[in-house]
């Protein structure tokens, strides 16, 4: 029987030379360069230019929603502040050719090509590690490296976040900074669009501080783009074709579910039964800012409650579905979580898996929900709460330092509280318990603020509070921020 041939060290290096081209003429594919940044590329640049900690970056998030344009963003960025082209080196670690091949050995081929000699004073060198968690090991091979070459930036990224996140978390303990990328906030969405007008941004002064807000000056256009937000707005490229809009569920459930729910977490997890597994998602996806216990998910699902249990922490991690606890009438946590919500992450994922729902659809205030959770997943050091209690519930919560309530939401996408005040007293209920004078109610188009009652209510449309949220947390502001600056009228 004939030996199998490898491949040989020259056709390695000569992938590599194509892969960076960049070596020869001094810049990045027009294709890439030419594709408008994330927002989120402003906070993920500052961790690859700081050289005083010797940590390498890891860059993980779903798939699809832009890491790999990002890095090449990146590239491009290093090259126009002076760092030489030939000294970015770029290995896409999923590429056949190097399967096998562990990280030092690509980083000796790259500098092989570029004419380098290797050793551990070599300095102003970027290495960059595309789908990383295609190569066994590469949290040790990584780690290693860090450690050995400490004038050299070491950045890495991958979609199969549940496996980076563990792989990093176990091995890369002060030796890796991590940075999530999360699906497009309804504020980068409006960005990627250059629908930038429709936004009205003003200053004004609240003790003694300059805050800003944000108002609109076409609610109905900004309603419009939002709907299209809920159904296809989580990825950049689904964002911006509409053929892929045309047939959503041939785009992001080949390309983004069915990856993560039959490769990426089976292979991590050892998870036997892939159908199950699809058939829980199914559920949830379908069912998205539904209050669910694990009894109901598993009569609907047909899957075991102990499986159950570890499947939504294989989801989470996967970044698929966020998990939001629930809280009583005096904010109190509970000590066994027999009941919780659970949001789909991006809500155009329920989209690619049935159907685009129009405005008046049956499930749309569940999904206008799911699109405003999903702005605060972004900001993961201060998920919300929900309130319910025996007679009442209070759609979102945040709790202070001391565990104490310090605003509180109720989402709605109709004008009916508004008219009929009555639809919110268990808002208003809640915020007396808790000595809270003021609470936001969302709208489908109005905006104002009633001082009627002890509690003060400022109604504002649901999308346009959608998009602050998510633009204080692409600009990294606090939270809070935005609950100050709508009562700036006071």
């Amino acid at each position: 029987m004939n030996k199998l041939n490898d491949f040989s060290e020259e056709q390695i290096i000569s992938k590599i030379r194509f892969e960076n081209p960049w070596w020869e003429n001094k810049e990045v594919d027009s294709y890439y360069t030419n594709l408008k940044k994330r927002l989120y590329f402003t906070l993920f640049k500052p961790l690859v230019y700081e050289r005083s900690i010797k940590r390498a970056v890891v860059l993980m998030g779903p798939r699809r929603v832009g890491k790999t344009v990002m890095l090449f963003h990146l590239i491009q960025d290093l090259i126009d502040n002076g760092v030489p082209a030939d000294r970015i080196f770029y290995l896409s670690v999923e590429n056949p050719i190097y399967s096998g091949i562990s990280l030092e050995r690509l980083f000796s081929y790259c500098a092989q090509a570029t004419q380098l000699t290797l050793s551990s004073g070599i300095r102003d060198i970027y290495v960059i590690y595309d789908e990383i968690q295609y190569l066994k090991g590469w949290e040790v091979h990584l780690k290693t490296l860090v450690d050995t070459f400490h004038q050299v930036k070491f950045i890495a990224s991958g979609s199969a976040a549940a496996a980076l996140r563990l792989k990093s978390n176990e091995s890369g303990a002060g030796r890796f900074t991590e940075f999530t990328l999360p699906p497009l906030t309804f504020h980068e969405y409006i960005d990627l669009k250059n629908l930038d007008e429709l936004i009205d941004q003003g200053f004004k002064e609240w003790n003694g501080i300059t805050r800003t807000y944000y108002r609109t000056s076409d609610i109905t256009q900004l309603n419009e783009h939002f709907i299209r937000y809920i159904n296809f707005g989580g990825y950049p490229e689904v964002s911006l074709s509409d053929t892929i809009q045309s047939n959503p569920g041939r785009y992001i459930r080949s390309d983004i579910i069915d990856k993560v729910l039959l490769r990426d977490l089976p292979s991590l997890y050892g998870i036997q039964d892939v159908q199950e597994l699809n058939s829980l998602f199914t559920t949830i996806a379908y069912n998205s800012g539904h209050e669910f216990t694990y009894d109901n998910l598993s009569q609907s699902s047909g899957v075991s409650k102990n499986t159950i249990k570890r499947y939504i922490t294989y989801l989470e991690a996967a970044f698929l579905i966020r998990v939001v606890n629930r809280i009583d009438i005096n904010a109190k946590k509970f000590k066994r979580a027999n009941y919780f919500k659970i949001y789909l992450t991006n809500p155009s994922l329920r989209s690619a898996l049935f159907s685009p729902i129009p405005s008046d659809d049956e499930f749309i205030g569940y999904m206008v929900e799911t699109a405003i959770f999903s702005q605060w997943n972004h900001r993961s050091d201060s998920l919300p709460y929900y309130a319910r209690w025996r007679d009442g519930e209070v759609d979102i919560v945040g709790l202070g330092s001391k565990q104490q309530p310090i605003w509180a939401v109720e989402i709605k996408w109709g004008n009916l509280a508004v008219k009929h005040p009555q639809k919110i007293n268990k808002l208003r209920s809640f915020c007396l318990k808790n000595q809270l004078d003021k609470a936001i109610v969302t709208t489908h188009d109005i905006e104002k603020i009633d001082k009627s009652t002890e509690v003060a209510i400022h109604f504002t449309p649901a999308s346009l509070y959608c998009y602050t949220v998510g633009r204080n947390a692409v600009e990294d502001k606090l939270p809070v921020d935005y609950y100050k600056t709508i009562f700036l009228e006071d």
